[in-house]
């Protein structure tokens, strides 16, 4: 396919959506001028081929209606499409199966879990940058004023941006020869992004087999290694995950210390008591998510043209941060009991609450609790009385869990 200045048409058909998500983010990072249609069935592919023949096909081989090698056997039958670039992505790499897909010249046959970096590598082989360079696309709104556009877009938004702290560590493992659980676990646990995002592909229902995952190492040892760095693979080169608005990113650097803190201190605490003080690390740390996917959002508005005051920071961050954080959790389908801790953070309500949920009431109280606050009054607040605190764990809760460096 020669470079050219029109806009290459783009077919996904995976059925999976977080991979379909980093299919997406694949090819706009290699043109970001490309029209990208996606769909979740073989069937339906096909049948948009007929309408209109794509520049590439990039096809899960285990779709649902006909698979994609069916798909790519019906392509292959029409005179028109035999030069029709085809990457087909399957978990059936057995000898048969390839002998099976070869006759049907396949662009690429590539093994799942694949390695998202080789395939960018090969969809810009196929998609040549227009003039030598991949454009840079503003994406104007049709809004009218900001308020409208973060009522559009808080359903759809992409989260979080990810953190200044948390990219080099990304960087160096998308780079290095080989990682481990542990590795991806430690150098990803700091990020709300990250970890919201696989564990809500853990829990999908491409990769649910037993039970829900809750925290990331949970979801790292369902997802395994090649498909959790290609998951942030796709995060990481999205045009937006990162903030160039020094105001946003000086916030988000707050917002991101803040969830530290709070997941830090709600570690401890469980830990102390006993419980499950994993699960209260990712519920501290997912609290604020809602802040830091506004925040990108904001910054999408100011790319899209829209003019962004000191002002309008302020108002939007305390008028909608909340319902940010809630459309996200929902949307991305986080475990029940999960949002369930988070929501403690802020109010613990009426009726039955874990434990769990009384540790994140907890650190709410203690992180608003002035320097100089009484031990007194924490003994008496609700959450500290349920769990029937002693002085002396009180007194032990480590300084800099209390307040910012």
């Amino acid at each position: 396919m020669s470079a050219s200045a029109i806009s290459p048409e783009i077919l996904i058909a995976e059925a999976d959506p977080w991979t379909a998500e980093l299919l997406t983010q694949l090819v706009l990072d290699v043109r970001g001028d490309a029209r990208i249609q996606r769909l979740s069935d073989g069937t339906a592919a096909l049948a948009s081929c007929k309408r209109r023949l794509p520049d590439l096909v990039i096809a899960d081989g285990e779709l649902p209606g006909i698979d994609g090698i069916e798909l790519l056997r019906q392509l292959r039958r029409h005179p028109r499409t035999p030069a029709l670039p085809c990457i087909l992505i399957s978990r059936r790499v057995d000898a048969s199966s390839v002998r099976a897909v070869l006759p049907l010249a396949p662009t690429a046959y590539l093994a799942r879990p694949f390695n998202a970096e080789l395939l960018r590598q090969r969809i810009a082989n196929l998609l040549p940058a227009a003039n030598g360079a991949t454009p840079s696309i503003a994406h104007a709104t049709l809004a009218e004023s900001l308020e409208q556009y973060l009522d559009d877009v808080r359903e759809e938004g992409q989260g979080a941006p990810l953190l200044a702290e948390v990219r080099d560590a990304v960087s160096a493992c998308l780079q290095a020869a080989s990682s481990d659980l542990g590795t991806l676990a430690r150098d990803f646990a700091r990020d709300p992004q990250i970890t919201a995002r696989l564990i809500a592909a853990a829990n999908s229902a491409a990769e649910q087999r037993s039970g829900i995952c809750q925290t990331l190492a949970q979801a790292l040892q369902r997802l395994g290694v090649a498909h959790s760095l290609n998951l942030v693979l796709g995060m990481a080169i999205q045009r937006n995950a990162r903030l160039q608005d020094p105001r946003l990113s000086a916030l988000a650097s707050q917002v991101g210390e803040q969830a530290q803190r709070s997941a830090e201190l709600a570690h401890w605490l469980a830990a102390q008591l006993r419980l499950d003080h994993e699960l209260c690390y990712t519920a501290g740390l997912l609290h604020n998510i809602g802040e830091l996917a506004l925040l990108r959002s904001l910054q999408d508005w100011q790319n899209a043209g829209g003019e962004l005051s000191d002002g309008q920071i302020a108002a939007s961050m305390k008028q909608r941060a909340s319902g940010f954080g809630s459309a996200l959790r929902m949307r991305w389908r986080l475990p029940l009991g999960l949002r369930e801790l988070i929501a403690a953070f802020y109010q613990l309500g009426s009726g039955v609450f874990s434990r769990e949920a009384l540790v994140l009431n907890l650190c709410a109280v203690l992180l608003a609790q002035p320097v100089e606050g009484s031990l007194e009054t924490l003994l008496e607040s609700r959450p500290a009385r349920l769990l029937r605190l002693r002085r002396e764990l009180l007194n032990g809760v480590p300084a800099h869990l209390l307040r910012a460096e």
